[in-house]
């Protein structure tokens, strides 16, 4: 006949902290002092605990205890999981923490501008918490009711407060390797990039130019995220967005074509609802905004 598996159950966490106390000090009575228990509740925890796991974890010596195969075995994972859990306590409530801050963007300034620039504020803030919702559509915002948000457009907006944040300024960019493949090098005959959406383009800075418009880009993307992506790997020439593309120039990955730069009337805007409470973390991370958009090499002329 099969013996039936003696159910399991988890040892009570008073028991296992005895242990703990009793091993490092291979003493009950040691452990006692410690624990502000008496030798007898010291030794009636570990009985209990050897009884639940069905193992002897000490050997009563005569003077003192020491660990079993099974104790020494155990005694690290006891040990580990206590100081997970005090590391855990003390990462959630020895540090104040304050209030958590909801700033909604274009998942393309989120990206590109806001992402690189997010250690200087854990640096500067370290008690704000900051939750970033990437906008793909206008009418996200008012999904997101963030208590910040960094819109594209003329700032015109009647119900928000808004601040100049960073210029639309827009120059042809491509990648090293494909400038060397320019025909006679002439830039102008490499394919180009386009970006879909209501934003000036190709054929306003061909304008500018005093050049025939272009032919429609083969193409088009969403994102000036997944653009600047295309645009690194070769495929075409980009019209991108100077704020936006600062670190693919700083670095090398992208070059410019014209010293030429297409200005437009709209730009990204800091903005939040006129009249709404806000408090010291959301006024934190608004100054701070407007501070690292001073930062940026291309402003508003």
């Amino acid at each position: 006949m099969t013996r039936a598996a003696r159910p399991f159950t988890m040892p009570e966490p008073e028991w296992l902290r005895t242990f703990e106390a009793a091993a490092q000090r291979e003493s009950f009575t040691a452990a006692a002092r410690d624990l502000g228990l008496t030798q007898a509740a010291v030794s009636q925890h570990i009985r209990k605990l050897e009884a639940s796991l069905g193992r002897p974890l000490f050997r009563r010596l005569p003077r003192g205890v020491e660990l079993t195969a099974d104790g020494a075995a155990y005694l690290p994972h006891v040990h580990e999981a206590f100081a997970a859990l005090a590391r855990s306590t003390h990462d959630l409530f020895a540090v104040e923490r304050g209030r958590a801050v909801k700033l909604a963007a274009p998942a393309s300034i989120a990206t590109l501008w806001l992402a690189p620039r997010l250690p200087r504020l854990v640096a500067a803030h370290p008690r704000i918490n900051l939750t970033i919702a990437a906008i793909h559509r206008p009418a996200d915002y008012d999904a997101e009711k963030a208590a910040l948000e960094i819109r594209f457009g003329d700032g015109a907006w009647p119900d928000r407060e808004a601040r100049h944040l960073l210029p639309e300024s827009l120059t042809p960019v491509c990648a090293p390797a494909l400038l060397r493949t320019a025909p006679e090098g002439d830039w102008t005959r490499l394919p180009l990039l386009g970006l879909a959406g209501a934003r000036e383009g190709w054929s306003e800075w061909f304008a500018a130019e005093g050049m025939p418009a272009p032919a429609a880009p083969r193409l088009r993307f969403d994102t000036l995220v997944t653009a600047l992506a295309a645009a690194k790997a070769g495929a075409g020439v980009l019209l991108a967005s100077l704020p936006l593309a600062e670190a693919e120039l700083a670095s090398g990955a992208l070059v410019r074509l014209s010293p030429r730069e297409l200005r437009t009337a709209s730009g990204h805007w800091l903005a939040r609802i006129r009249r709404a409470a806000t408090g010291s973390d959301v006024e934190s991370v608004w100054r701070w905004l407007l501070d690292e958009a001073s930062r940026t090499s291309i402003r508003p002329s």
